[in-house]
């Protein structure tokens, strides 16, 4: 593989300057040179915001797994690929290397195709941290499946949504999982789920737990005896460059959410090229994310990334206070991790802990420390950097989306400006600016706007599955031939970006992007309920808690008051999962809305955040005199 890895100051400016100035060069020279490819492309990119429509690699034909496995064959086969770090620190940690994950990625693949699985069929993935989920994804993409990766800590409902609207035909699930000292039935969600899913034909489990499932006959399928029947070989299937690799569901401001449909060339350049710059990953190095693979961060940088640089990669199963809050730093030392990727929620929720957890262990083999999901604040950056890094490791406060791909906004470490609280600079080839609300450019430094770009990347979602429109009214319907990324950004006078926040109503949650709706919907089937609003406020480790304001149909006896903020929570669990429960609910008798009504829930997060004196014209509301009654109630 030829090197592609930006290594001074200097560079990055040439490199990046070139990226902006000539960008179909500068791209068609990067993917030719650093990947294999069954036949070259006819045309590097093709594209228009207005329609939108995006093509990169035209005419290119590859397998993203041929990239990932089979070229490392010849030089690396028994480096380690993946070191699997399971819930439990007493049971042994399993290292796949690159030979023995190509084998089991193939026998995978050869399962799914005896199940009837051909290229362009979507597959549903709802499994833990554990191998089989990354072999399952890549044994999608070794056959041309469309992989469709749920966060197994979703409800059955999420679960059951996400599988109708792509039309999944097969499941791949286990047992269930271990997450600290708990043991979780994923399998009785998925049966829950499939009751409102008449298409899915199969069922593949894997066991994880041991403990007794139901397995209906002819649907569901033990995984283990059929992996053991089938061949260690299979051919890759040969994709366009276009060709879908992955749909992922991300939250949005509007109920349903939306599947973002990611390509399988552009994809793989952008996880790839960002991966080795981003974490200056040299070979030999042990690379550590603490995210799941269900979200986007997993996607990219546990799974493709990596593998695509020939990198070795850690999956761990459990949480961060299991056994105690030492864990993440037992890993570190234990494995002699050189790059450790997590959230600020983790980072929030560890530096509460005593320092004796870090202490005691040998953090000196790390040399890049990076954040994920969120905007990093400066206490919880300062902890990371002295007790973590020891002050000797940068910190790269990664900016970017499911609908990215891949890191947009990015310090690179050791060769640009690194400064807490920001993102600091764009990747090679991202062109952001920052808009007004009339839609203008602003040209300046030291001031806040709208963030969006002007120029498409490789790994830029291609549409949202199903719904063409709304892919074009979300993101490219706000400014004229602009992508609108829905976030607020500041730029200092240096050019450096901080991201101040969403400016749509999806709350950043623990590195959870939770749009208000669908958890308003889940609340509103209550059948005391006549309406409710969500707001996000500041929480100190998880960022952003969940407020809601919950109007009844009838008055409430005030002693049935926590009963039913219990069942409201109950709901929105079982809707959407428990990470969307709410910190607090206030029962109010009216919500403050325009005469169209509409709620006004910047008042409403104005009355939460304790910010009246700046409320606003209320004179205009429908129903004013309910703004005082909130504020007794809320700051009471």
């Amino acid at each position: 593989m030829a090197n592609y890895k930006i290594n001074s100051p200097e560079e990055y400016k040439r490199v990046y300057n070139e990226s902006v100035k000539q960008p179909e060069t500068f791209w068609n020279d990067l993917a030719k040179d650093n990947f294999r490819w069954q036949k070259h492309w006819d045309s590097v990119l093709n594209w228009d915001f207005q329609k939108p429509e995006i093509k990169w690699f035209e005419g290119g034909k590859l397998n993203i797994t041929e990239n990932c496995l089979d070229r490392h064959l010849k030089d690396k086969p028994q480096k380690t690929a993946i070191i699997f770090e399971p819930n439990n620190p007493k049971e042994s940690s399993e290292h796949i290397s690159y030979e023995a994950l190509y084998h089991r990625v193939n026998r995978m693949a050869n399962v799914l195709k005896a199940q009837g699985v051909k290229k362009g069929d979507r597959v549903c993935i709802y499994l833990p941290m554990i191998p089989e989920l990354a072999i399952s994804v890549l044994a999608c993409a070794r056959i041309g499946a469309v992989h469709s990766v749920v966060f197994a800590g979703f409800s059955s409902n999420a679960l059951s949504t996400r599988i109708n609207d792509c039309d999944c035909k097969i499941v791949l699930t286990s047992d269930g999982s271990f997450r600290g000292n708990k043991v979780l039935d994923l399998k009785k969600i998925v049966d829950e789920a499939l009751e409102d899913c008449p298409q899915v034909s199969s069922v593949l489990v894997v066991e994880r737990t041991k403990t007794k499932i139901y397995l209906e006959k002819g649907r569901d399928h033990l995984i283990k005896p059929l992996l053991q029947k089938a061949s260690s070989e299979c051919l890759i299937e040969i994709m366009d460059s276009e060709d879908p690799l992955f749909i992922l569901y991300t939250s949005g401001s509007t109920g349903k959410p939306k599947g973002m449909v990611h390509s399988s060339a552009g994809y793989m350049v952008g996880a790839a090229y960002t991966f080795k710059n981003i974490f200056q990953y040299n070979d030999g190095d042990v690379y550590w994310c603490t995210a799941d693979i269900g979200w986007i961060t997993g996607h990219s940088y546990i799974v493709y990334g990596p593998l695509l640089n020939g990198a070795t990669t850690l999956m761990f199963e459990g949480v961060p206070s299991h056994p105690d809050y030492g864990r993440f730093w037992e890993i570190v030392e234990k494995h002699k991790v050189n790059q450790f990727y997590t959230a600020p929620t983790a980072i929030r929720a560890l530096a509460k802990e005593s320092l004796d957890f870090v202490k005691k262990h040998d953090l000196s083999s790390l040399k890049v420390l990076g954040s994920v999901g969120e905007p990093i604040n400066e206490e919880a950056w300062n902890w990371y950097s002295n007790n973590i890094g020891k002050n000797k490791c940068p910190i790269v406060d990664t900016w970017w989306q499911t609908e990215t791909g891949s890191i947009m906004i990015s310090s690179i470490p050791n060769i640009t400006e690194s400064k807490p609280t920001y993102a600091t600079l764009p990747f090679i080839g991202i062109q952001p600016v920052l808009m007004d609300e009339n839609g203008n450019e602003i040209l300046e430094n030291e001031i806040e706007g709208r963030l969006c770009l002007k120029y498409p990347w490789p790994s830029i979602a291609r549409t949202i599955w199903g719904d063409h429109d709304r892919y074009k009214n979300t993101y490219f319907s706000s400014f004229d031939n602009k992508y609108f990324t829905g976030d607020g950004s500041y730029r200092d006078n240096n050019g450096l970006y901080r991201i101040t926040g969403r400016v749509d109503d999806v709350i950043i949650v623990s590195g959870h992007n939770l749009g208000t709706a669908p958890i308003e919907d889940a609340i509103n089937e209550h059948d005391l309920v006549a309406e409710s609003a969500i707001i996000g406020v500041p929480h100190d480790i998880k960022g952003n808690s969940l407020f809601g304001y919950v109007t009844l149909k009838d008055s409430l006896n005030s002693s049935l008051d926590q009963k039913l903020k219990k069942e409201i929570n109950h709901l929105i669990s079982k809707q959407i999962g428990p990470i969307a429960k709410l910190d607090r609910i206030e029962f109010v008798s009216g919500l403050p809305k325009t005469r169209s009504g509409k709620i006004m829930r910047r008042i409403l997060r104005k009355i939460a955040h304790d910010d009246i004196d700046n409320l606003g014209d209320i004179t205009t509301l429908l129903n004013p005199e309910i703004v005082d009654e909130i504020i007794a109630k809320v700051l009471s």
